[in-house]
């Protein structure tokens, strides 16, 4: 069975929202995006490389797929080392607000019941399916214990606010798995889903 990984950026407070630009969400009155800038390096690259490695699909949120699609498409390996894995993976987008079909390559929407549609795609062969940011799916995800792994890449950086990966009401029983300290104090934590008994 294929494993659903949640990555992301996260500030030591628990922020996800906007860590690559200024005006990539700004819902709530958000003025902090572009929090990961200065942040990173060859070891970080690497590690994302890894990652990605491990999985042939993407499962992502209106907001991400839209953010991914305005910039994805346009980079090529010179730009981005794992700029083709990200343009050529399978795409699978939950939003109940989008039509299809999906401009970007690989792309489509997920029909019917979330849950259905996920357990459906678990049960498909293949690689990791990556969920990037996305934490509105996230939390659905959550609620219907279908995350089997997160990857938080957690910044030296503290917010005050924005959007959180684990809001008020989550959860989950984790095991922490591997530790990783990157490039500019960036910590990686690796925790896995502990199987109810």
């Amino acid at each position: 069975m294929r494993k659903i990984v949640v990555t992301g950026f996260m500030t030591l407070d628990g922020v996800l929202q906007a860590p690559g630009g200024k005006d990539e969400d700004t819902e709530r009155g958000f003025t902090h995006g572009g929090w990961t800038s200065g942040y990173g390096g060859n070891d970080f690259q690497a590690y994302k490389l890894a990652e990605l490695a491990c999985a042939d699909a993407l499962l992502l949120g209106r907001v991400t797929y839209q953010i991914f699609a305005a910039s994805w498409p346009h980079m090529t390996e010179t730009d981005v080392e794992f700029a083709t894995m990200m343009n050529g993976y399978a795409k699978h987008v939950a939003s109940t607000t989008l039509k299809g079909p999906l401009a970007w390559n690989n792309a489509r929407l997920i029909q019917g019941d979330i849950a259905e549609a996920i357990t459906m795609l678990k049960d498909q062969p293949g690689k990791d399916i990556l969920v990037y940011g996305s934490g509105m799916l996230t939390q659905a995800l959550m609620q219907h214990d279908l995350v089997d792994a997160y990857h938080l890449q957690v910044y030296p950086v503290m917010l005050g606010n924005g959007k959180r990966l684990f809001k008020t009401g989550s959860h989950a029983s984790l095991k922490l798995v591997e530790v990783k300290t990157l490039d500019s104090s960036i910590v990686a934590l690796t925790y896995q889903r502990v199987e109810k008994s």
